[in-house]
């Protein structure tokens, strides 16, 4: 049986990317999202709009492309998401 990822488990996907390759680099292109996260282009795209608008995710201008690294609020939204993943989790619920 196929188990699919909900939007909050995407979304937290890719604030865990965005958070690796902040402290790597100045942030994750949107390449290496789509490789981590393993979404399609439009998919993330709109994510990724919804993402910076709420200010969980600063759009940096890079070279040739933008880069999305974590804020500070998307710090602590992720860190409040996986305090809920592993509490659920351990009850044995999906979110």
């Amino acid at each position: 049986m196929v188990v699919y990822r909900t939007k909050i488990e995407i979304i937290g996907d890719i604030l865990v990317s965005a958070q690796e390759q902040t402290v790597e680099q100045d942030g994750a292109s949107i390449m290496q999202l789509i490789r981590h996260v393993n979404i399609s282009h439009g998919r993330l795209s709109k994510i990724l709009s919804n993402l910076v608008s709420q200010g969980l995710l600063e759009q940096v201008n890079s070279d040739r492309a933008y880069k999305y690294r974590i804020s500070g609020t998307g710090k602590n939204f992720l860190s409040e998401y996986k305090k809920f993943y592993k509490f659920t989790s351990d009850f044995g619920l999906s979110i």
